[in-house]
C-alpha cells in the first residue's frame, strides 16, 4: 500500500532505486540486465528435454537477416543489429523523428560433452528466434530400467 502518490511526470528518468529496495534480490545476477540506458536485452527461455535443449528468444519486429548466430569454442553467441529506415518522398519533411536502432549480444556456454554442435538448427517466426540444440547420444536422458528380482 502506497501512502504517497508519486508524480513521475516531474522526474520521469530518475531511477527508482528505493521503490524495490527491500524486495529485490541484490545477488540475483541471472535476471538483471545491468543496462543503464533504456535498452533491454531480449528475453530468453532455455528448456531441456531428454533429447535436446531449446533456446527461445523474444525479438519482435526483426527479420531473420538481422541475427548473427555463432558457435566458437563451445560459446554460442546470438547477436543482432537492426535499424529502421524509411525514405522521404518529395514534399515531405520531418517534424520529429526518433531513430530506431537496436543491437544486442547474448552468449551461452555449451558443454562440449553434451551438445551435438553439428546439428544445431535455428528458426525465426512470429517474433521468436528458436534454436534447437540436440544432445549427443551418450548424453541423452534414458528412461529408468526396471530390474526384476529372481
Amino acid at each position: 500500500m502506497n501512502l504517497i502518490r508519486r508524480n513521475s511526470a516531474l522526474l520521469p528518468d530518475l531511477p527508482t532505486f528505493f521503490d524495490d529496495f527491500f524486495t529485490r534480490d541484490v545477488f540475483d545476477w541471472n535476471t538483471r540486465n545491468f543496462s543503464t540506458s533504456n535498452t533491454t536485452l531480449p528475453a530468453v527461455n532455455i528448456m531441456e528435454t531428454a533429447d535436446q535443449y531449446i533456446v527461445e528468444m523474444a525479438a519482435p519486429g526483426m527479420s531473420k537477416k538481422d541475427f548473427h548466430i555463432e558457435l566458437k569454442d563451445n560459446l554460442l553467441t546470438i547477436s543482432s543489429q537492426h535499424e529502421d529506415s524509411s525514405e522521404m518522398k518529395d514534399g515531405e519533411r520531418w517534424l520529429r523523428r526518433e531513430y530506431s536502432y537496436q543491437s544486442f549480444q547474448r552468449s551461452f556456454q555449451l558443454n562440449a560433452n553434451v551438445v551435438d554442435d553439428a546439428h544445431i538448427k535455428a528458426t525465426y517466426e512470429n517474433g521468436m528466434l528458436r534454436l534447437l540444440i540436440p544432445k549427443k547420444e551418450t548424453a541423452k536422458t534414458k528412461p529408468p530400467k526396471q530390474i526384476s528380482i529372481s
